[in-house]
């Protein structure tokens, strides 16, 4: 057995218990779909780990955790992930403790690997711009294509003109959006909702996409915004796929996804002096210490372009 999300090769009292604190992230603590996934996942690793070593969840200490860790970094494991596991270890312990499953945490003086803080990728003005009015009507014959391209300007719009992560645009309904008061109810981690504004572009392209092209994908009138070719909700993986597509023509050889859009929206906001408290509250960042990276990007650009056009740079 391979060690993934699988757990059928798990004994019924590990599968039981996994399955009582992925319930308890997901309704108590009221975490992301993905983070709920990504720590039953880690916990999966975990008791791959320790029925192979003729041990359980309930009976792991210390020394074992630190071997599971060390085989974890030499299978290959990125720093970042190492450290989400930990983070996913400490959680399910403190949360066993508290519900009377075992009676000490094991986890207590496991420290998390340090994870490079890398500066997000940011495109400039002009081309975010460009890419965002890519997709055009394409074959004027064929409504399904218009409709795609129609649906696919108005993520792109939304992406890049309000900063929305891909699971928020995702999780988007007809009803979220109030096209005359250009704004839109975002759900984003954690269950929190958020009113960001839509600018004028994007009002245009959701209102274009309602009237001309989901009527010809949408199957559900009441369901999510965005759908496929196959008129099923659209996924994040759709909609990495669209960017993908698009970026790549436009910008080969550069790594460009959602994310990089909404990255690039903070960025040009900063730069264009807005407050970084009032962009924390557009992002939906807990912390304005997350948003603060941007400000760090602002800098790098600074430099760049310093270096790139002063002749004694």
């Amino acid at each position: 057995m391979s060690l993934a999300s699988d757990d059928r090769a798990l004994p019924r009292p590990q599968r039981t218990l996994i399955d009582a604190f992925t319930a308890h992230v997901r309704l108590e603590r009221h975490l992301s779909p993905n983070t709920v996934a990504a720590y039953r996942t880690d916990l999966i690793h975990l008791a791959t780990f320790l029925h192979r070593s003729s041990s359980c969840l309930e009976d792991a200490d210390h020394a074992i955790l630190r071997r599971f860790l060390a085989q974890q970094h030499a299978l290959g494991y990125a720093r970042a992930s190492i450290a989400r596991r930990v983070g996913a270890i400490h959680t399910f312990y403190r949360w066993a403790v508290d519900e009377g499953h075992i009676g000490q945490d094991p986890s207590l003086l496991l420290g998390r690997p340090k994870v490079a803080n890398r500066l997000p990728t940011v495109l400039r003005a002009s081309d975010a711009a460009d890419l965002v009015e890519l997709p055009d009507a394409g074959d004027p014959d064929d409504p399904i294509e218009r409709a795609i391209a129609l649906r696919d300007r108005a993520i792109l719009e939304l992406l890049y003109g309000s900063g929305l992560r891909v699971g928020e645009v995702t999780g988007l309904r007809p009803d979220d959006i109030d096209l005359t008061g250009a704004r839109i109810l975002v759900r984003g981690k954690g269950s929190k909702e958020r009113r960001v504004p839509v600018s004028e572009d994007a009002v245009a392209a959701v209102r274009a996409w309602l009237g001309d092209g989901r009527p010809l994908l949408v199957v559900d009138a009441g369901g999510p915004l965005f759908c496929n070719r196959r008129r099923k909700p659209m996924s994040a993986r759709d909609v990495r796929a669209m960017v993908n597509g698009y970026a790549g023509g436009l910008l080969p050889g550069r790594r460009i996804g959602p994310h990089t859009l909404r990255h690039s929206f903070a960025t040009h906001l900063l730069e264009g002096g807005a407050d970084i408290r009032a962009v924390q509250e557009l992002l939906g960042h807990s912390s304005v210490a997350t948003t603060q990276r941007y400000t760090h990007v602002s800098r790098a650009r600074l430099f760049e372009a310093h270096e790139q056009a002063h002749p004694r740079a």
